[in-house]
Formats: structure tokens, C-alpha cells, sequence
């Protein structure tokens, strides 16, 4: 008895070993490996999230569902996705691929009713040649082109706006042409070894829980820009070789959240395993001496790696030479920095501003009010060899005598030896080398144990502009909707982890019990909604004026020109 059960069990256990360590995956299977870009949608996700039902209720749904201009068709479909034959609830993905003819853009996806999908594809591809090969159907009209069978569709659409060299050097000419039968068949069979459904970095992408994943190919992205002549002497192909970023983003309930990872070629990756960073000075931000902070960055490196990244780009040279001008090398530059580097804005300032505002009845009315003017900006760094640092400040200040008077910009620096920190405020540049401030920020435990981190307070930032929403009704109702809707945002990462570096991002809302993609629906639906009312009340104002210049044209043109003068004798 216990053999029998033993069997199923180890042949379960042996199965999901198997599928956890798969290289391969099912949501890259249609998208071609060389994509440059490629998105992909978990339907089931999005739509348990955000029903169609709550979509069609938004003010800028409505409005272009009731433009009469559009064909029955679409908007059978914005009625019910379910009438496009289209499984909105299966996986969706959108890609773009580049060639020597421009580019294509591409959607795949399943198929929920063949024969729906098939009158929905006639009415998309109005006039469109078909034809039918292997039980596989297409449909092409320029600059479209369908194929479908009974489980997925393929709509592929020429893009000729991605040939980047004609846009350069012949922007006058015409666009190359494309077969886009045969390109939309060549896609539509793609192998699965000529797809991302064989890569194993996006197969790690898939695996992480995401209501989409977002895939950049940085080298098929830039290729065709890195043939540019102009950028001839720099070595932009190490940068771009190999280059992808896979991010898996999230609408969870109060946050939106990416996780992402960057990947690069053989020579980036080793460099930046030499070089990375260690973890951010906390110390560095708990000097910061306001507790009020805007935004903040702030990053560790290591210098030497400077040097590194610009002989690999082989501008090294150019980049001495440009140093040598100003008094100090290369080397002196490393030296001189420790690798910790921290940029904060903190406190705006109120200044006055006075207004003038006429009414219908040409009542002039004078306003008196305090507004931000700008916040206190403060850059610090840390000190690595006293003498060399010191060659960096006097070639500041060199260059700061050449500047032409009146345009050398009001700021104040200072240094102690182990920080150089320099800021539009003498005090804050006082009060941060004094070190007497020990602020643990709230935000800092979201930020700490990683090279890289940033941090912006939406909320603070929000208030400090309220005053220039108060006079206007449609910008205030914008206001005050923003205010309860957006709360701050991290960003984090820098570390070499699995074969890439990772970071991570995360935009609060201030509602943290409804998911965020509903609250993006109904704020981005009020947006909508004001930018509507205020084009209709700019289209009624800019008619009055034509109507004023009107009647003043007719005036003066009713007014007889005045008499010549009679000549005396």
C-alpha cells in the first residue's frame, strides 16, 4: 500500500522539480527573441483587478465611445471585449521588433471564439486579401496584417517610424516597403528557439508575480542609432552588448510596485562586479538639517570604476584633457572622492507674488499672496584623500571667476575633511558640516542596505504649490483630488544579485485599502474629465475674442478716413 502511494508521489515531487527549473516559458512563446521591447498582460489579474465594467464608467471611455466617428465594430468591442472573439482574461503581449525596413509593433493572445474573432479581423482589415495555408488564416492591409487559428491571433503593423537612418539622412525619402504577409507568417511560426519563450532571463521575468511584465532589449533597441557616424569614436556597442531589463510590476492595494533587473554585456558585468558599490551612508542622510526632505537620492561607488567605464567607451583621453584644463587629472578626481554621494531638496521658501485679475465688468482686483519659490538644495559628497579634493574646489572656484558677472549662482560650500557639502543656503551648509542634526528619516529603513537609493514626498511637495491652485475652480478640484491620492515614492537597488543588478521602485497612494489600478481609473478619469471642461471653456473664450476683433474690424472699417489736408496758398 505504502509502495502504491509512493510512486504518484515522488512522480509529483519529480514534476514540479522539473517545472520550477525550467529554462523555458509559455508567455515568450509568440514574442521573437531579437523584440526590442515586449509587454506582457496577465488578463485573469488586470481584470479581477479593474472590471470592464468599472473601464466603461471612466469620462474619457464615454466620451470616445460616443464619438460617432468611430466604426461599429470598435465600439461593439469597447462594449464587450468578449465580441472581439479576443480571451481577455488569458495572457496578452504587445511587442516591437527593428529591421533595416523600420519596425514592426505586434499583439498576440488566445482566442476565445474563433468565429467572433474572424468577422471581428474582416471589419478591422476592411477590404483586406485573405488567405488560408495549414489551418492558419490571414488577413493583410496595409499597414496591417492578421493571422489567427483556432487558439491564438497574431496583428502585426508596419511601423516605418523605427528607421532611425532615414529620419537622420533622408528624412524626405519613402519609407522602404514591406511584405506584410510574409513578415506576419514568419512571426506567426516562429520557432520557440527564435522566441523569448527560449530565454532564460525572461523566463525569470514570468515567475515573478506581476500583472505585467515589461522586457527591454537595449541592444535592439539602439542598434540602428549606434551606426551613426558622429558616434563613431565612442564605443557605445560595449555599453548596449547583451544590455536587457526585465521589470514585473504590480497594482496592489494602496502602492503601485516594480521589481526589475538589469542585465549586461560580458564587459559591463565585470565591471561593474569590480566596481559596484557598498551600501548607501546613512549617516551621510541623517545629517540632512531639515526634517521636511522633497526628494532625495543618494548612491555609493566605488571611483576607480570611473576610470574604467570611460576607457571602455575609449574616451579616456578626452575626458584628461577636458580635467587638465581645469587644473586637476583624472587620478586626483579618484582620489579625491570616497564614493559616497547624496542630493536632497528640503524646505520651500514663500516669496510674495501681487496678481492682477479684471472681471466681466472691468473691476480690477489685486492679489496678494505668498507662493514657493524654491527649496533648499543641498549636494554632499565624501572626502577620500584631503590634498586632491582640494585641487577639485580651487578649480571650482576658477572656473567660478571666469563665469561673467551676475551669472555665478548664489551658493555656499564647506567641507571638514571627511564631507564636502555645498547648498543655495549658507545655513544649511553650515548646519550639514556641523553635523549636529540626527534626523532618522522614516524613509531611510526603506532605502538602507543597497548602493542606491531615492526617495520623493509627493505629499510635501503638493502643499507647498497649494496657494497657485486656489483661483482657479477646475485646478483646485485637480488639487485637492491629487492631494488625496498621491502619498510618496522609494527607489531602491544597485546590488549584483543572480546575474544582474536589481532595483526595485514603489509609488504609495494615500488610500492603502483599494488596489491602485482602480484609484488610477477614477483619478485619470477626473483628469480627463477637467481637461475637457477646460477646452471647452478656452474653445468659448477664443471664440469671444474672434468675435471681439470682429466687431472692432467692422467698426473701424465703418469710420470714414479722415480728409486730406487742404494746401494753404
Amino acid at each position: 500500500m505504502q509502495t502504491r502511494f509512493r510512486i504518484p508521489l515522488l512522480t509529483a515531487v519529480c514534476i514540479l522539480l522539473l517545472a520550477s527549473c525550467t529554462k523555458t516559458n509559455k508567455q515568450g512563446r509568440f514574442i521573437p527573441k531579437d523584440a526590442a521591447i515586449a509587454v506582457h498582460l496577465d488578463g485573469a489579474s488586470l481584470s479581477s483587478k479593474l472590471p470592464w465594467d468599472e473601464i466603461k464608467q471612466n469620462v474619457l471611455f464615454q466620451k470616445m465611445n460616443s464619438d460617432t466617428t468611430i466604426p461599429a465594430f470598435v465600439k461593439k468591442a469597447l462594449d464587450n471585449p468578449d465580441n472581439s472573439g479576443i480571451d481577455t482574461k488569458s495572457d496578452l503581449a504587445f511587442f516591437m521588433q527593428q529591421d533595416s525596413l523600420g519596425g514592426i509593433v505586434g499583439i498576440t493572445g488566445t482566442i476565445k471564439d474563433a468565429e467572433k474573432f474572424k468577422l471581428f479581423c474582416i471589419d478591422v482589415t476592411e477590404g483586406g486579401s485573405q488567405t488560408d495555408k495549414d489551418g492558419i488564416s490571414f488577413i493583410s492591409r496595409s499597414p496591417m496584417c492578421v493571422g489567427w487559428n483556432k487558439e491564438r491571433f497574431l496583428f502585426i503593423i508596419n511601423s516605418t517610424e523605427f528607421d532611425q537612418q532615414r529620419y537622420m539622412h533622408q528624412p524626405d525619402a519613402t519609407p522602404k516597403s514591406r511584405d506584410l504577409l510574409v513578415a506576419c507568417k514568419n512571426i506567426f511560426d516562429v520557432t520557440e528557439s527564435n522566441s523569448l519563450g527560449d530565454n532564460e532571463k525572461f523566463t525569470a521575468l514570468v515567475k515573478k508575480t506581476g500583472d505585467l511584465h515589461f522586457w527591454m532589449n537595449s541592444e535592439e533597441l539602439y542598434k540602428n542609432g549606434l551606426n551613426n557616424p558622429a558616434l563613431a569614436m565612442l564605443k557605445l556597442d560595449n555599453l548596449y552588448k547583451g544590455s536587457f531589463t526585465a521589470a514585473a510590476v504590480n497594482f496592489e492595494n494602496g502602492k503601485i510596485v516594480m521589481d526589475a533587473k538589469s542585465y549586461a554585456g560580458k564587459e559591463m558585468t565585470e565591471l561593474y562586479k569590480k566596481y559596484g558599490g557598498k551600501n548607501i551612508d546613512e549617516d551621510m542622510i541623517k545629517r540632512i538639517p531639515s526634517k521636511d526632505v522633497a526628494a532625495l537620492f543618494a548612491m555609493s561607488f566605488k571611483p576607480e570604476g570611473i576610470k574604467e567605464f570611460l576607457k571602455l567607451l575609449g574616451v579616456e583621453g578626452y575626458a584628461n584633457m577636458g580635467l587638465a584644463f581645469v587644473g586637476f587629472s583624472m587620478d586626483d578626481f579618484i582620489k579625491a572622492n570616497k564614493g559616497d554621494v547624496l542630493f536632497a531638496l528640503t524646505d520651500f521658501k514663500k516669496g510674495k507674488s501681487d496678481t492682477m485679475t479684471v472681471d466681466e465688468n472691468g473691476s480690477i482686483t489685486m492679489h496678494h499672496e505668498l507662493f514657493p519659490v524654491m527649496p533648499d538644495i543641498l549636494f554632499a559628497t565624501s572626502i577620500g584623500d584631503k590634498e586632491s579634493f582640494n585641487l577639485l574646489i580651487k578649480a571650482g572656484e576658477k572656473l567660478g571667476k571666469n563665469l561673467p558677472a551676475g551669472t555665478t549662482p548664489p551658493v555656499s560650500y564647506k567641507s571638514d575633511g571627511k564631507y564636502f557639502a555645498i547648498s543655495n543656503s549658507p545655513e544649511n551648509t553650515e548646519n550639514y558640516i556641523a553635523g549636529k542634526a540626527t534626523n532618522n528619516f522614516d524613509f531611510l529603513s526603506k532605502l538602507s542596505g543597497n548602493p542606491v537609493g531615492g526617495y520623493i514626498n509627493i505629499q510635501f511637495i503638493l502643499k507647498a504649490f497649494a496657494s497657485n491652485f486656489e483661483r482657479d475652480s477646475s485646478a483646485k478640484v485637480l488639487y485637492d483630488a491629487s492631494i488625496k491620492m498621491w502619498d510618496n515614492a522609494y527607489m531602491k537597488g544597485g546590488k549584483y544579485e543572480d546575474g544582474g543588478i536589481s532595483q526595485y521602485a514603489e509609488v504609495n497612494l494615500m488610500d492603502k485599502n483599494i488596489n491602485s489600478l482602480k484609484q488610477l481609473n477614477l483619478y485619470l478619469g477626473l483628469v480627463s474629465k477637467l481637461k475637457m471642461e477646460s477646452d471647452k471653456k478656452h474653445k468659448v473664450e477664443d471664440l469671444r475674442d474672434v468675435r471681439m476683433e470682429e466687431i472692432v474690424d467692422s467698426v473701424a472699417s465703418a469710420i470714414p478716413p479722415p480728409s486730406p489736408a487742404k494746401k494753404h496758398k
